[in-house]
């Protein structure tokens, strides 16, 4: 994106307030954080969100705006260090909901730029050693070369069934059909990145496989969204949790007409994927992180049991784990692009990599094939019998609107599983950046009102690009401290199965907009899992332990303060949307299977409820959330579903 001379002033001057630098280490500007934003905002496909980016740019250093701000009739850039700080820390706190989300957008881009970047030269960035942080890996120079090998994209196609997207969805429904004789096409917009391709680097990682580079994020900015972006989907960059649909959820599912949740037909698929994927408790070895959680956990008497995991022999638990959420460089990760695509692809399925769908080509109410447009914009017609969207539950509904469905549950009932994190500093190395990279959870409080509703306790990787936007900040000095400090830190982390529904309209442009504000119900459940996260890591012997809230909130265990008043503060700042730090790595439900159209978007096979032969596989399916890590319940569902649509076109 090109700045003005205005809008650049305006963006320098914010990253240096966020990140100034001192005792030499390089301000933000010095290390090239504004230029790197900049280029960013290019992988944001929305055309409006740029320029309402720019605008704010614009606006920000302009009187009015710095006097709203309190900073007095001065631009922005002119102030010094201190007011600008105070103006930044008036919009985290303001009542205005955008004003946060602003804040909040303006912070994770800066930065994670800051501590993502390399040095200037292309080497280690000078920040990475001074909160020792050992920066990339390096590629895997024993990394095998590529299995797959995508398919050169023609003007006109023809097959038996189309899969739209590769994830744990696409990539599932690809393999069993193929496995059965149909002929199968898979598109991804994505890349196909592979072993060798893996270095462990945060922000270039965060580029290439994440949906809009990693900048996604709801409407109002305050909850940010990680979809992965890659062939394989998500598969590639998760953390390898491998938690099949709890009975629970699957009878809860089933009475939204879908009976087939509560019967041997799913149980038969799960099965199937849980042993395709080789989960197994056998590389969950408690690290640092995670051994503190599950001490804290033991001294309070809660449940605290061992993650299982969808991972081989190679997974070496440690400094390589760490870094998983950027692709294993090992090739240990059992992703559907070793496994279920691997299938598809030995059974004769064509592969297009960089390739967006734009519509489902729909002729006498069935859908008869796909129009797309491959990286360098050429047309391409895929014609099917069949076409099963696995999008994700972003980009599925926006297929289906596009497309011309009106059914009006399409975008309805997103769910996404709202994190947020609490810390502790310990007076041991913790190094949490290493490790598996999760290898403990608590349902301790799963089910705090008796209907299943609650909050998972997951121990998670502090990566700085994965810390930074769980990390209050004040001022760049206690910021960097804690930056700083990192390497004595563990993170508790809160996941919300959320009941409140969220939606995804679709704009002009045919793009996603996600809409989520947390219900009531929700904000008490994620009220009380900081309570406990809290309690946990004051049971493990945390020296520190502070909150995600907008505001610095902290104690000292026996020294100053006390649970009690942690959460006194945590109360007063509020756990609204921008008041404390929202993450969603599960985003969900935007196209749920049911029992009828007045209620769903999908019938209990999965199937439209408007457009024969148009199936949706993927995390959209949910009925509700399902409080668990939802890989293997999209493949069990992929897998379920995928026997019915052979069953039709085979």
């Amino acid at each position: 994106m090109d700045l003005s001379a205005r809008q650049r002033r305006s963006l320098t001057a914010i990253c240096d307030t966020f990140a100034p630098g001192a005792d030499g280490v390089p301000s933000a500007s010095a290390l090239g954080v504004p230029d790197a934003i900049a280029e960013a905002l290019d992988l944001n496909p929305r055309a409006t969100e740029r320029k309402q980016f720019g605008l704010a740019l614009a606006a920000f250093d302009s009187k009015p705006m710095t006097a709203a701000g309190g900073g007095g009739w001065n631009r922005f850039s002119d102030l010094p260090q201190d007011k600008r700080e105070a103006v930044l820390r008036s919009y985290a706190d303001s009542r205005l909901m955008p004003k946060r989300g602003l804040f909040h957008g303006l912070r994770r881009a800066a930065l994670i730029h800051y501590y993502g970047l390399p040095a200037r030269d292309g080497g280690a960035s000078p920040v990475w050693g001074a909160i020792d942080y050992p920066g990339p890996l390096g590629k895997n120079p024993d990394a095998p070369p590529k299995a797959l090998t995508p398919a050169e994209p023609q003007a006109q196609m023809e097959c038996d069934v189309v899969v739209v997207g590769s994830g744990a969805g696409g990539g599932t429904v690809a393999g069993v059909l193929a496995a059965k004789g149909l002929d199968v096409i898979v598109v991804e917009a994505g890349g196909y990145y592979d072993d060798e391709d893996f270095d462990g680097g945060e922000l270039d990682g965060l580029r290439r496989f994440y949906l809009n580079g990693g900048g996604m994020a709801t409407d109002d900015g305050n909850i940010a969204l990680a979809a992965g972006a890659v062939l394989g989907g998500g598969t590639v960059v998760n953390y390898t949790t491998s938690f099949p649909t709890p009975d629970y959820v699957r009878k809860e599912w089933a009475t939204h007409g879908v009976p087939d949740f509560d019967g041997q037909a799913y149980e038969t698929a799960t099965q199937a994927v849980m042993e395709r994927l080789g989960v197994n408790a056998e590389h969950s070895a408690a690290n640092p992180k995670d051994a503190i959680l599950e001490r804290g956990m033991r001294e309070l008497g809660f449940h605290v049991e061992p993650i299982i995991r969808n991972v081989g022999p190679a997974c070496d638990q440690g400094i390589d784990c760490g870094r998983c959420g950027f692709g294993c460089r090992r090739g240990a990760k059992r992703s559907v692009t070793k496994t279920w695509l691997q299938d598809a692809f030995e059974a004769g399925a064509r592969i297009l990599v960089r390739t967006k769908v734009d519509t489902v080509i729909v002729e006498a109410g069935a859908a008869r094939g796909i129009s797309c447009t491959t990286a360098d914009g050429r047309s391409v017609r895929i014609n099917a019998r069949g076409v099963v969207s696995a999008a994700g539950a972003l980009h599925s509904p926006a297929l289906l609107k596009r497309s011309g469905l009106e059914n009006r549950n399409i975008g309805q009932h997103l769910r996404l599983h709202p994190v947020t994190v609490v810390q502790g500093w310990f007076d041991e190395e913790v190094r949490p950046w290493e490790g598996t990279m999760q290898a403990r959870y608590s349902d301790e409080h799963a089910n705090l009102d008796g209907d299943g509703y609650g909050v998972k306790y997951e121990s998670g990787p502090l990566n700085p690009s994965l810390l930074l936007p769980f990390l209050p900040w004040q001022s760049a000095t206690q910021h960097f401290e804690y930056m700083a400090a990192a390497k004595f830190s563990a993170a508790c982390g809160i996941i919300v199965r959320d009941r409140g529904e969220g939606e995804v309209k679709v704009g002009r442009d045919g793009q996603p907009v996600v809409r989520e504000q947390l219900a009531e119900v929700d904000r008490g459940h994620l009220r009380t899992g900081i309570e406990g996260a809290a309690r946990i890591l004051e049971a493990a012997g945390a020296q520190r332990i502070f909150g995600s809230s907008a505001k610095l909130v902290e104690y000292r265990p026996g020294q100053s303060g006390s649970l009690a008043s942690f959460m006194a503060e945590s109360d007063a700042v509020g756990y609204e949307n921008g008041q404390v730090a929202l993450g969603s790595f599960h985003i969900m439900g935007s196209a749920r299977m049911g029992g009828s159209p007045v209620n769903a978007a999908c019938n209990p096979d999965g199937e439209t409820w408007e457009v024969r032969n148009l199936w949706v596989c993927d995390g959209s399916s949910f009925p509700t959330a399902p409080g668990v890590n939802p890989m293997i319940s999209i493949e069990s569902i992929a897998h379920m579903n995928a026997q019915k649509i052979a069953a039709r076109l085979g």
